[in-house]
């Protein structure tokens, strides 16, 4: 049997050119034109980051895992693709059904299970490879692979030294929609778990879930955000705060931006000293364990059921 090996990620844009990050920011709100003053707002952020490196670190991890599994794995392919900017998902899912593959392993470059996030992503996909026939074998959550853990204990130990006393640890994730709590979802429940498993690691006391970057919408989003955690820290008298964003696997505008530029900022406002933990990007152990984790479904065997 063909197997192959998808690995999708969100996407951003790859330059600081106004119509490029236009375009993504219309295919983010399929299909709308965001509002000229949104569009000079997101626009303003990049520039300050000197431009998204998202593109530049995906690119990268894919490689990697494509050598580590390809060196384990004979005859396997390893494809990349974006869901709001080139490679499209559907547009590198026509090509797999073209290349011959039979069986597909998907995994999103996000830890944490949530419909939202994985189901939206094998949306692009469901009907393309159910029609050409192509097993497909979901990765739903690696939330406690041990190279992703591994990987951020030893950033989280690395950043103690940067601080006079014990800080006060905040395990940030993106925000989503409130609705899906109404489902039952998984992504609150995961979160905990990574958070747990990195205190218990890590030997944390002090420590606690925020959620950031949330949306701009009537509707709710997950909290506490971090900028209101910060002011209740500070309230408490907290003076230093390490910030581990478990939720994100490279540096890119919710990082650069949300935590060192906006949250850096509301934190000197409140006399608190925070750091964050470094991306894991292209960290050797984290992509190590996530190669792990797509080689067992691999070696499962065509007999594992499509969990689409």
């Amino acid at each position: 049997m063909k197997e192959g090996v998808l690995v999708m990620a969100y996407g951003a844009p790859r330059s600081l050119d106004v119509e490029e990050i236009r375009a993504y920011y219309t295919h983010i709100r399929r299909g709308r034109p965001p509002a000229e003053e949104d569009l000079e707002e997101l626009v303003m952020r990049y520039r300050r980051i000197g431009g998204s490196p998202f593109m530049t670190h995906t690119t990268r991890q894919v490689q990697r895992l494509r050598e580590m599994l390809e060196a384990r794995v004979p005859g396997v392919r390893v494809y990349s693709a974006m869901k709001h900017v080139r490679p499209f998902i559907p547009d590198v899912a026509r090509k797999i059904v073209e290349d011959g593959v039979e069986r597909v392993v998907a995994v999103v470059l996000a830890p944490h299970e949530s419909r939202m996030i994985i189901d939206a992503y094998l949306d692009y996909v469901r009907d393309i490879f159910a029609e050409a026939g192509v097993d497909v074998v979901p990765v739903r959550t690696w939330h406690l692979n041990e190279g992703y853990l591994s990987a951020l204990e030893r950033r989280i130990r690395d950043m103690r030294g940067r601080f006079e006393g014990e800080p006060f640890v905040l395990f940030t994730a993106h925000s989503l929609p409130e609705r899906i709590l109404e489902w039952k979802d998984p992504y609150p429940v995961r979160l905990r778990e990574t958070a747990e498993a990195l205190a218990a690691r890590a030997g944390i006391t002090k420590w606690r879930v925020a959620y950031q970057s949330a949306g701009k919408t009537p509707f709710p989003w997950l909290g506490p955000d971090i900028l209101e955690v910060l002011e209740e820290l500070a309230a408490a008298g907290e003076r230093e705060v390490l910030v581990v964003p478990i939720g994100f696997v490279s540096d890119h505008l919710e990082v650069l931006w949300d935590i060192d530029i906006e949250a850096r900022e509301k934190a000197e406002e409140l006399g608190i000293h925070l750091e964050r933990t470094p991306s894991l990007n292209d960290d050797p152990a984290f992509l190590q364990g996530l190669a792990e984790e797509i080689q067992r479904r691999l070696l499962a065997g065509s007999g594992v059921s499509d969990r689409m």
